[in-house]
């Protein structure tokens, strides 16, 4: 089960919809990133496709099936989150925290084997945090930890994995790193990104919230443009595309006095809203 989609959620918080009327599909394979500036709604957005928290309104179905209907333990199985902070009061080893990946697994009749223990050693070597294994949880750093939940994530062998800024307290060696394996895991990835250049490099589509609503979605080149960077960051922005579809991105603070525009031209809109619903641009 590694198809997500979700249809109008709306979650609302003091009288006012944190989240507004969102709808999406993660295409198979794909990563895409959701961008967006602080308070858009990110991290309410990714709670509620990862079954953390119910949407006041809309649904999500994970492989056609509703996800508050999913057994827990199916669900576990096909997704995994990586939170933005993670914390544990049990004295655990950096081991033994992404041993935890792979209780979704474990049952009665499938007991802890040789394939669990793979696993681990593995997602352990591709963070390159074997070297720490043995190490207590609270010896270790906050990017240390940030890339152990990581592990943690890839041991549990899922489809899907949805990342809430996940290069938070990381180096740019690991930031680099870490979204490079995500992606190369052929993986369907949803991750919440602070750096618009971070979600140009890596993703095959950018998904762009503001306010509550998801405002744009397509191919790097299509969706960062500077009108849409002023409008939805606040920033003035040098944009270069390539010829596959990315691009790299300078940013300027807007020249004072001016103001974003209220609204982009029609072509930035309408398309995006319209095919939300079918996952392509």
């Amino acid at each position: 089960m590694s198809r997500l989609v979700a249809k109008g959620l709306t979650r609302r918080a003091g009288g006012r919809a944190i989240v507004d009327g969102v709808s999406l599909e993660l295409v198979e394979g794909e990563f895409l990133a959701l961008v967006g500036p602080n308070g858009s709604g990110k991290s309410t957005l990714i709670s509620m496709l990862a079954g953390l928290k119910r949407p006041h309104a809309g649904d999500v179905r994970l492989g056609g099936a509703r996800l508050d209907k999913t057994p827990r333990r199916d669900v576990a199985r096909a997704i995994a989150v990586v939170e933005q902070q993670a914390e544990t009061g049990e004295r655990l080893t950096a081991r033994e925290v992404v041993a935890l990946g792979r209780t979704p697994h474990l049952g009665a009749l499938s007991p802890w084997g040789e394939e669990d223990e793979a696993a681990v050693e593995a997602a352990l070597a591709a963070v390159d945090m074997l070297r720490f294994a043995d190490r207590d949880w609270h010896s270790l750093s906050g990017g240390e930890r940030q890339r152990l939940h990581i592990a943690r994530a890839l041991a549990q062998e899922p489809g899907i994995v949805i990342l809430d800024e996940p290069t938070n307290h990381l180096d740019i060696e690991h930031q680099l790193a870490i979204l490079a394996l995500v992606k190369a895991r052929r993986m369907t990835v949803l991750a919440a990104l602070h750096d618009l250049n971070h979600a140009a490099l890596f993703a095959d589509r950018i998904a762009v919230m503001d306010q509550g609503r998801l405002v744009a979605l397509g191919r790097p080149g299509e969706v960062l443009t500077p009108e849409r960077i002023a409008t939805t960051f606040k920033v003035a922005a040098m944009i270069e595309t390539a010829a596959d579809g990315g691009c790299h991105i300078r940013f300027m603070p807007l020249p004072h006095g001016s103001q974003p525009p209220s609204r982009l031209p029609e072509r930035h809109d309408k398309p995006r809203v319209i095919n939300l619903l079918h996952g392509r641009v």
